[in-house]
């Protein structure tokens, strides 16, 4: 089977080279600014760059787009009508609704829709991370072929039937999940200070949120964006979100204990019954992983933004366990870091004690507030513009830690999953 990529991106030089050393003959083409780059990059792998797209689909009996969401519709449309009798036609994108529906649009009728989703960013190579695999429009030989490609380079594929239940778990797994870390990012920049610096953020469960949040301002605007606005469901489940964190922000502010807590404990009793399997994450491992450097000045912490995901699955009808077959390694950990809190009887009182009497932290809940009010606004709306600069604006504030905060959380990964 001769692969073709369109967009040698991060994701696409990725896969390319993972089909190629599979034994694969896989060809590909860019922007023409890269050309001369990525044909120095790919020749010892054997791939083949070409000028125009419309040469790769006409002559590979598998097509991948790996393009922005944002530019699916128009690289399909230049490129889509050329592909070869009968070829396999796979896209990259995260979100499935509008991909779905540019590939019926531009595709010769007689293409075979099979796509894919791998559930891992450009830092970890393809041999053991989840893939979805999900079938459009293809016969049994083609998704046979698909299944052997796929298990050559070792991934650990989930079969999905239906492109509408993989956008239902991907709004909770990467929207709303992504949200949460961005909110917190958004309000220590608002706040002016790195919480690694301050003493409520010390400790293994905030070692997770700040190496999470950390990692995922690593990567690209574009990536996150076009999840959150382009996911027919996620401004849903980013609205109940929302809604959570305001409806707790407020029972704290106005210190309704009885309240409070009932509706904590409604949630915990539902999302982590005795019949969900534990992740158990290890808490020595999370607390080695720490950006600070007084331990012994750790104060106590609201945990507004885990209450208020658990708060939301409930209130979604959500099992967050049943996501975990399109998981994401944030995804896993906020889950863990979620299942910690709610199972430690003695840090959940200290979280609610903290979230209703401790005046020392309420600004900063009250910054999380704001900031989780200002996402999911600008994803309402469906703001792509809007999103990429508030982003980028809180990605120049961690900027000199992204790195060793990206180079930490894939070793808290490692060993996390590895427990």
């Amino acid at each position: 089977m001769n692969i073709g990529i369109i967009g040698l991106g991060d994701m696409g030089k990725l896969y390319a080279k993972a089909f190629a050393k599979a034994g694969y003959t896989v060809c590909g083409c860019d922007l023409p600014e890269n050309m001369h780059r990525l044909a120095e990059e790919m020749e010892p792998f054997g791939i083949k760059i070409i000028e125009h797209g419309s040469d790769v689909a006409r002559s590979c009996d598998l097509v991948v787009y790996s393009v922005e969401a944002d530019r699916l519709a128009d690289v399909v449309a230049a490129y889509g009508p050329s592909t070869k009798y009968g070829a396999i036609v796979a896209g990259q994108t995260s979100v499935k609704h509008p991909e779905i529906a540019i590939f019926e649009k531009h595709l010769p009728a007689d293409a075979q829709i099979i796509t894919f989703h791998a559930m891992h960013g450009p830092g970890f190579e393809p041999k053991g991370q989840k893939l979805i695999l999900i079938k459009h429009r293809a016969g049994e030989a083609a998704y046979k072929r698909m299944m052997e490609l796929f298990t050559a380079v070792e991934t650990d594929i989930v079969e999905i039937a239906d492109y509408h239940e993989h956008d239902k778990i991907v709004a909770d797994t990467q929207a709303v999940t992504h949200v949460g870390f961005e909110s917190m990012g958004t309000a220590w920049k608002e706040a002016g200070f790195f919480p690694w610096d301050n003493g409520s953020y010390i400790g293994g469960i905030d070692n997770v949120k700040i190496l999470t949040t950390l990692r995922i301002f690593s990567y690209k605007a574009h990536v996150y964006a076009g999840l959150a606005i382009l996911n027919p469901y996620a401004r849903q489940q980013v609205k109940r979100y929302a809604i959570s964190e305001s409806e707790l922000f407020k029972l704290m502010i106005k210190e309704e204990e009885k309240a409070f807590r009932d509706r904590l404990y409604r949630a915990r009793d539902f999302v982590f019954h005795e019949s969900r399997k534990p992740i158990m994450l290890n808490d020595k491992v999370m607390r080695e992983f720490s950006l600070g450097q007084n331990a012994e000045t750790r104060k106590p912490n609201s945990h507004l933004s885990i209450l208020s995901m658990v708060d939301a699955w409930y209130h979604l009808g959500v099992n967050p366990y049943d996501n975990l077959i399109c998981q994401t390694p944030p995804f896993r950990l906020r889950l863990g870091i979620a299942e910690y809190l709610f199972k430690n009887e003695e840090l959940l009182e200290e979280s609610i004690e903290t979230a209703l009497y401790d005046k020392t932290i309420r600004g900063d809940d009250l910054e999380f507030h704001s900031a989780v009010r200002e996402w999911s606004a600008i994803i309402g709306y469906g703001d792509m513009e809007g999103y990429k600069k508030h982003f980028n604006d809180v990605q120049a504030f961690f900027k000199d830690r992204l790195e060793d905060g990206k180079k930490q959380s894939a070793e808290l990964i490692r060993r996390l999953m590895m427990e």
